[in-house]
């Protein structure tokens, strides 16, 4: 196994299920995605470095819950990796958003490591 796939972490932190033991989003939950390509060949330190530097920063913020690093495998679709993430609420989310935390690894990171990359918020 490459060693950047097994770092890719699946940590599912919380979660809402159902009675049959399907997981699904709490109402007024929000759940962000960014997918994202790097600068860095897929195999490289830098790579593993900035995924696990990602997935140890974003989910230590109190807010996050149902964190998750993943590869991105879709011949539709250019983006490598995403990062996703679940708020109860628009003011967890906000508070994700101004996280110092936050703001030092888009300002540190990911505007200088991130080629090309799109957003997506979704509630349930």
């Amino acid at each position: 196994m490459e060693p950047v796939i097994s770092l890719l972490l699946a940590a599912s932190i919380t979660g809402i299920s159902d009675d049959e033991g399907e997981m699904r989003m709490k109402n007024g939950t929000i759940r962000h995605m960014a997918v994202f390509t790097l600068k860095h060949a897929p195999d490289s330190a830098e790579t593993a470095a900035f995924l696990q530097d990602g997935a140890a920063i974003l989910s230590a913020i109190p807010v996050v819950t149902n964190f998750e690093v993943l590869r991105q495998v879709s011949v539709k679709c250019d983006f490598q990796y995403g990062f996703s993430m679940e708020f109860t609420d628009q003011a967890a989310y906000d508070t994700y958003n101004n996280h110092p935390d936050h703001q030092a690894f888009v300002a540190e990171r990911w505007d200088v490591e991130v080629t090309a990359f799109q957003e997506i918020d979704f509630v349930n």
